[in-house]
């Protein structure tokens, strides 16, 4: 793991525990940090190698007592294979143009966005965002952070997701899209151009967030696979095994 040398302490703090988003009866607290200055850039680099997740200029990580079923995950690009599903998926979008631009907010994104919550987060603090909420969440970043969107036919704006640029990869930030195009799989064919494009950079991972097996909103993620998750010996390869009851109950799930 990179290491960065602090010219000033760097000062964690943890949330107050707030209603799960994911797990329902539960509490979430978080582990948070400022990313700011010169240095901004490598510490986010390190906190991302060690299962940390940026908003805005906050990089965070849970810190739930009793809970650990939040467990970061990223792809290995070198080892990835789009399997007849994800093909399948790609065919079903062929008609669609993805251009990688600025982290600009803008009045269209932002009419998507609201549809998208509306539709798919009905009553979430995400789907109360004004748009200078939206133009914060898109442009407030110290790093290196871009958006791609995704048009039909090169005009009507479908899809959008914001992403990291790492040293040694891609981090899916989040993304929406158009909830008239719900049956295209959409936030698959995301992750799929983000794997597309680590692999023409030459960058071996695609960082996913946290993937949690009893959530079906979360459990998607292990089919993206080989898939490596973040745990007390480092990143290592996360094995759907059925001898594990809880990795076999998310599976069931996909």
């Amino acid at each position: 793991m990179d290491q960065v040398l602090l010219k000033r302490p760097q000062y964690f703090f943890t949330t107050a525990p707030l209603p799960c988003p994911y797990l329902p009866g539960r509490h979430e607290r978080k582990l948070v940090t400022e990313l700011a200055g010169p240095q901004s850039r490598s510490l986010h680099e390190t906190l991302s190698r060690a299962g940390f997740r940026r908003s805005h200029a906050i990089a965070y990580a849970p810190a739930c007592p009793g809970c650990q079923s939040c467990v970061p995950v990223r792809i290995k690009i070198a080892e990835f294979r789009p399997g007849r599903t994800f093909r399948r998926i790609g065919r079903k979008n062929a008609d669609l143009v993805a251009r990688r631009i600025a982290p600009l907010a803008s009045g269209e994104q932002y009419r998507l966005f609201t549809r998208y919550e509306d539709a798919r987060h009905a009553g979430s603090d995400m789907a109360l965002m004004g748009y200078y909420d939206y133009r914060s969440m898109v442009e407030d970043s110290p790093i290196d952070s871009f958006l791609v969107e995704f048009r039909q036919g090169g005009e009507r704006l479908v899809g959008i997701c914001l992403a990291d640029a790492l040293s040694d990869g891609l981090s899916a930030v989040y993304s929406f899209y158009d909830p008239d195009f719900a049956d295209r799989s959409l936030g698959t064919a995301m992750i799929l151009w983000l794997a597309e494009e680590a692999a023409r950079l030459g960058l071996p991972h695609v960082y996913l967030g946290y993937w949690i097996a009893e959530s079906p909103k979360m459990a998607y993620k292990a089919r993206f696979q080989p898939l490596e998750f973040f745990g007390s010996h480092g990143w290592e390869p996360l094995v759907i095994d059925g001898n594990d009851k809880r990795l076999q109950g998310s599976f069931s799930t996909l």
